[in-house]
């Protein structure tokens, strides 16, 4: 599985690339859509030009979600060149409630070359924010600029997902310390350890109990090959009797995880259980879905149960 598309809807509105809406003379009003910002490969202006051009055209003081597609032509660049120029508009985008941070396809930019920088002053040039998307991490190398995030304290964010191929341990940790007392939605591609995904069982903890997120009620805890591991974890966690949604998908999940779920704490006041791209028999699928007659159960990304090489959906 690779993330072939850019997003088409984000924050309950469809998706402008403002860059071909502007060509076309083709213009929705600024608070009617998410817009879409990026380069494309034969563009011969740079992202300051793109944005500055999209600052002067829409009114700004109405956009409520902004999709930031690739910032840089060709090769990799950090975020860091594009981050700072929308935190400096920030007085001019009153309205923002929803920002995506790399809606990069593997076409574009594989997940894991993708070179983000410290979100933290998103937080803070955006109090009014509410829904809030990153993708990409970057490997451990040298010459690349890493994901940073300290600890904050947010009042109005609604809905956090960081998408990415390894989440890095200190991510999982300072989002884990954070204070989200709106936060509703979380969702986390955990990732493997190949591509800098080492975060430990511990460092879930916070998550699993829900003390310092009094508001969630969705949790993902996705793609890793440990899913059965984790499916043990939330079996008796605190915060699973207030959820309402609950997303084990995308990785190595298997009948010892399922089973595990079963006969743990009650999952039927769920409204929805995420295990898409799982390798559980037909026997087990049918089980839970026997157990859980209530509950919308996404099974489907049936992967061989008897592979002995079991991959996780999203990695490089």
């Amino acid at each position: 599985m690779t993330i072939n598309d850019h997003v088409e809807e984000f924050h309950g509105l469809p998706v402008t690339d403002f860059r071909e809406a502007e060509e076309k003379g083709k213009l929705p009003a600024a608070d009617a859509t998410a817009w879409r910002i990026g380069l494309d490969w034969d563009d011969e202006q740079g992202f300051a030009e793109l944005w500055q051009k999209f600052l002067d055209t829409v009114e700004p003081e109405r956009v409520t979600a902004l999709v930031l597609g690739r910032w840089f032509p060709e090769e990799p660049e950090s975020l860091s060149e594009a981050l700072p120029l929308i935190l400096a508009a920030a007085d001019r985008l009153p309205a923002l409630r929803a920002l995506f941070l790399g809606d990069i396809t593997f076409e574009e930019c594989e997940i894991s070359w993708i070179q983000m920088c410290d979100i933290t002053p998103v937080f803070a040039a955006f109090p009014q924010l509410e829904e809030l998307v990153v993708r990409g991490a970057s490997e451990d190398y040298d010459d690349k600029e890493r994901l940073g995030l300290k600890p904050v304290r947010h009042e109005k964010l609604k809905a956090l997902r960081f998408e990415s191929g390894g989440l890095p341990a200190e991510i999982v940790r300072a989002v884990g310390a954070c204070d989200f007392p709106a936060l509703e939605k979380l969702e986390l591609w955990l990732g493997v350890d190949n591509y800098g995904g080492n975060w430990t069982m511990d460092d879930l903890a916070p998550f699993l109990s829900g003390a310092k997120l009094p508001a969630l009620t969705h949790l993902g805890l996705q793609d890793s090959v440990f899913q059965d591991q984790i499916a043990a974890l939330v079996a008796r966690a605190p915060v699973v009797p207030r959820l309402t949604g609950l997303s084990l998908s995308m990785g190595a999940f298997t009948d010892e995880g399922a089973a595990a779920l079963l006969e743990g704490q009650p999952l039927t006041h769920l409204k929805t259980l995420d295990l898409h791209h799982h390798y559980l028999t037909e026997g087990m699928q049918q089980r839970l879905r026997d157990a859980l007659p209530g509950v919308a159960v996404d099974l489907s990304g049936a992967e061989d149960p008897g592979d002995n090489w079991r991959y996780v959906a999203i990695s490089e």
